[in-house]
């Protein structure tokens, strides 16, 4: 009776542990064990068309692996973090509340240097190979620092700004052009509350187009003369802010809200991260036809954006399966059609065999007058260690207004 009870306990564990950490390297098994699990998936959840798309991306893995995704929304990805990092603490090693997060360059980081990441599993999944990473070496690098096979790209994003063609004639070009049409027309141009993300890009990019000594940027803040290599930005800001819309004194609240006070009439210039916002908008009639979008000469910031497994994520399996399936063809063509979302693909579309290629075929392209005119080069995002410092420092100078 004694032995029959040890022999179950010791298949429990061994099926506990096989359902915990599952060998990315044998994929018929993960998907074996995906079946039937919930996948809790944190992401932000601030968007109509993402979070329509994540509910279209629920239905398919219902169907088709039967897993049910639950996507819990976040305002920020810090937050989960702190909660798997809590579960650390705790001795939680093998039930956390989070399967998969949508992680930014900062967060990644702080997960990475703290253990807290599952992996390497990425480049295992059948689909990672379709992002051709050795020609495009930033599928496995967020933020200068390396992924290592511990997150799945799924996404593109790129500083685009875009204007009213009807009210804005000449759009400026480059950070300096900007200040002297925003101190022209005052009022018509503004930027989200810094910590918002796209905030804080906007910090980013004018810095990287400021500073004197840019290199300091991809490397740990700490090692650099902050004070000396963000002085220009300040002074920038300075002489910006009065300027704004509501002169400075009230911001934003995120890259929605400017979207939406420019389909107001209250803003006639803005910027998005994502180049076929915009697009995506006129078609939803959220923008007028005279929208107009384009890049900065001498580029702008852009990044890949990815999702990523806690150490302790409870269903590991049907975590591998669901970022695999965001990488499928059919998931990426669904995303990247601009009445869904607009997102750009990571998938290397030119070198994908015909049958892939037709789930591109059908998506809703950008219109030619909506495609960013004089697509710039895509300028690196800096050192993560940068962004809390920025932050901190412009709440400081101006988050008390």
């Amino acid at each position: 009776m004694r032995i029959s009870a040890w022999i179950l306990l010791a298949s429990s564990l061994i099926t506990t542990q096989a359902i915990a950490a599952p060998d990315p390297a044998d994929w018929h098994a993960v998907e074996e064990q995906a079946a039937g699990q919930t996948v809790y998936w944190h992401a932000w959840g601030g968007d109509a068309n993402t979070n329509a798309y994540i509910e279209w991306v629920a239905d398919r893995l219902a169907n088709q692996h039967d897993i049910e995704l639950v996507h819990v929304k976040v305002d920020d990805a810090s937050s989960v973090v702190s909660r798997v990092l809590a579960e650390k603490s705790a001795g939680n090693d093998d039930e956390g509340a989070v399967d998969l997060i949508w992680i930014n360059g900062e967060n990644f980081a702080s997960m990475k240097a703290s253990d807290l990441l599952f992996g390497p599993f990425a480049e295992r999944l059948p689909h990672f190979p379709l992002t051709r990473p050795d020609e495009h070496p930033e599928m496995r690098t967020d933020f200068t620092v390396p992924t290592e096979g511990l997150e799945v790209p799924w996404g593109r994003a790129q500083l685009t700004f875009y204007y009213d063609s009807e009210r804005v004639e000449t759009p400026p070009r480059d950070i300096d052009e900007l200040l002297e049409w925003v101190q022209e027309n005052p009022g018509r141009f503004s930027y989200p509350q810094v910590p918002n993300f796209l905030g804080t890009t906007f910090l980013k990019q004018a810095l990287i187009s400021l500073a004197e000594d840019k290199e300091a940027l991809y490397g740990p803040v700490e090692d650099a003369d902050f004070e000396t290599v963000t002085a220009p930005l300040w002074n920038y800001l300075d002489a910006l802010h009065p300027y704004l819309w509501r002169e400075g004194r009230r911001f934003p609240e995120s890259g929605s809200a400017m979207q939406r006070l420019m389909g107001d009439g209250e803003l006639t210039l803005t910027f998005t991260f994502n180049p076929s916002s915009p697009a995506a908008a006129v078609a939803d009639n959220q923008l007028p036809p005279s929208t107009r979008s384009y890049q900065l000469e001498g580029g702008t910031l852009g990044n890949v954006h990815f999702v990523a497994i806690p150490f302790n994520a409870s269903h590991k399996a049907g975590a591998m399966v669901t970022a695999n399936f965001l990488l499928s063809p059919e998931a990426q063509a669904h995303k990247q059609d601009i009445d869904v979302w607009g997102d750009p693909t990571v998938l290397d579309v030119s070198k994908l065999d015909s049958e892939a290629r037709e789930a591109f075929a059908d998506s809703q392209e950008v219109p030619a007058a909506l495609s960013p005119e004089d697509t710039a080069e895509t300028l690196a995002e800096p050192h993560p260690s940068w962004t809390e410092r920025l932050e901190e420092e412009w709440l400081t100078r101006y988050g008390n207004r």
